[in-house]
């Protein structure tokens, strides 16, 4: 099969040439208010034999891109028809916790979910996919993923690229696996075949003059290092979280999973030319998926040296420059408007996150299972409480052999530096995804402001989705109010204290029962409670360090107190 889909050229250059070249799908956009998402199951036709069933958001496979404007209030209503629960994450959108589609916002099969907030960020490229605990790679490599635009008035008036479909396209980068059967197959490395918005080998005419390129790694986990095959220059004018403080010219652009990018070519001398944008993973540096070589001492990850896309220069999108629009964009600013640095010397908390195996070998440095902080995810934990408006310093400390893209939700952040040396103009931005690379420090300043739940978590993982799926995972809270250490049931006046806990609860309140302690699943967490003179005196130390409710009758009432263990 493999040979069938693949041509090598001089040992080194690779064209995916399957079937035939298609024609690259540009996605349906939808506009709010109200935006109506149907998670479903389907099939398509990418080679020859059998259909390969696929999931998708209102077709086949992938989604709309969804359009969105910096202001305003918007409600999406996503109707789950898989055989399977779901979830929906907004990647990289500032919304409460309670909205953020994380494992806790389970969508079971046949439910509905109709998250409303209010669009924060500035303009710029972020995306909707699965987040199940789990199963996100199984989702996501079957089909589930989609673009969101967000305008704001201050990009409006730069004059860039901006007619979606014309001189302005998302382009979602992802590499699949297919068997003997034509199914789409997770958790492997075995991944040959690159989709370009759903596309296999496409090609799109574009006209002569500057056109601008969304670029999304959406792949389970494998990076790029984006270029052009005449090898010209073209500028990076955003990441993660929107526009850059200037163009960056350049060559080359290494890209990982979750993160975005958004480029600028000039095409207007071009007219009648075809120029490749391609994946020079030649020149990745090792130990990054996609690379030449992943490797710890003699120990590798299987099957990866017999990819032929590993450490390979491939074709990601055949281009052909045809003639200009009307009106068509010439130039770009040299500059847009200044990023505020965070001031480091104000911080309030600097806090270490280390990426280590969970046994220490060569091998399990290499392919995990991985963890963060020596803890993996646990739905009814929270690993980490934060009081908000907390500017913090996280420093990423990569003890492992393989590089981790690492994500946050619920806000955006600024990289001090790697390894103590300040990070590029390209990377100078606002980001929610960094690539952690083996034995590497990287610090990042953030601030966690707006928003406050005690009860629900927002999540940080690695990005290479199989890592994240087998437990590289923790869970934060924002909270506003816990820290003071005092908590209170409206209807009866009880009193819990102290609030957050380590060892023991004291609750004051002479006509409650027995309590008993829930977690945020609603499962019963024993405990050893003892009768006080006003009350109750709960022992919380056999207790994982996470947010539970304390749950009691008094006066023929049921009473719910949260409380955070730490």
């Amino acid at each position: 099969m493999r040979t069938l889909l693949l041509l090598v050229f001089c040992g080194c250059f690779i064209s995916i040439n399957a079937i035939a070249q298609n024609p690259l799908a540009i996605p349906d956009t939808l506009h709010g208010p109200v935006y109506n998402l149907v998670v479903q199951e389907d099939s398509v036709q990418f080679l020859v034999g059998p259909k390969t069933p696929t999931y998708g958001y209102n077709g086949a496979i992938l989604g709309p891109t969804l359009f969105m404007n910096k202001g305003e209030s918007v409600q999406i209503n996503v109707m789950n028809l898989l055989q399977d629960p779901t979830t929906v994450h907004w990647h990289g959108l500032h919304v409460p916790a309670e909205d953020d589609g994380g494992p806790h916002q389970l969508i079971q099969s046949g439910q509905s979910w109709s998250p409303v907030f209010d669009v924060m960020n500035h303009a710029g490229t972020f995306w909707y996919h699965p987040h199940g605990d789990g199963y996100t790679e199984y989702q996501v490599t079957k089909g589930l993923a989609g673009v969101i635009i967000v305008k704001d008035s201050i990009e409006a008036t730069y004059n860039l690229p901006s007619t979606y479909g014309v001189d302005d396209f998302p382009l979602v980068i992802q590499s699949k696996s297919f068997d003997i059967l034509n199914q789409l197959a997770a958790f492997t490395h075995d991944d040959s075949l690159v989709l370009i918005n759903g596309t296999l080998n496409p090609y799109l005419s574009i006209p002569s003059q500057m056109v601008r390129f969304r670029l999304l790694d959406g792949s389970a986990d494998r990076s790029y290092y984006v270029g052009l095959s005449n090898n010209m220059n073209f500028q990076v004018i955003g990441s993660d979280g929107g526009l850059l403080s200037a163009p960056v010219s350049t060559t080359r652009l290494l890209i990982s999973p979750g993160e975005r990018y958004e480029i600028i070519v000039d095409f207007g001398s071009m007219m009648g030319q075809t120029v490749n944008l391609m994946s020079y993973s030649s020149q990745l540096p090792n130990n990054i998926i996609g690379s030449n070589q992943v490797s710890a001492g003699p120990a590798t990850l299987p099957g990866y040296a017999a990819n032929p896309l590993n450490g390979a220069d491939f074709t990601l999108l055949q281009l052909t420059v045809v003639g200009q629009t009307v009106n068509p964009v010439v130039s770009i600013p040299a500059s847009f408007q200044p990023i505020t640095s965070l001031p480091v010397g104000l911080a309030d908390t600097t806090r270490q996150i280390t990426f280590s195996p969970e046994m220490m070998s060569p091998q399990n440095m290499i392919s995990g299972p991985f963890t963060l902080n020596g803890s993996s995810f646990d739905m009814d934990s929270v690993n980490i409480v934060i009081p908000i408006d907390n500017m913090e310093i996280w420093s990423l400390v990569n003890n492992t052999m393989v590089a981790h893209p690492f994500h946050i939700h619920d806000v955006e952040f600024q990289i001090i530096d790697r390894n103590g040396v300040a990070v590029a103009p390209i990377e100078a931005g606002w980001k929610d995804v960094v690539l952690v690379k083996p034995m590497e420090t990287v610090r990042f300043i953030t601030k966690f402001e707006d928003f406050s739940n005690d009860s629900v978590p927002y999540m940080y993982h690695c990005h290479l989705l199989h890592h994240e799926d087998e437990g590289m995972m923790g869970a934060f809270i924002v909270t506003n109010g816990l820290t003071s250490g005092l908590s209170y049931v409206e209807k009866n006046a009880s009193l819990l204290f102290p609030n957050p806990v380590i060892d023991q609860l004291t609750l004051v309140a002479p006509t409650a029962t027995e309590p008993t302690v829930v977690d945020l699943t609603g499962r019963n967490r024993p405990v050893n409670v003892s009768k006080s003179e006003n009350g109750w005196i709960i022992q919380t130390d056999q207790l994982e360090s996470g947010v539970y409710i304390l749950r009691f009758y008094s006066d023929g009432e049921i009473n719910l107190v949260k409380f955070v263990r730490l």
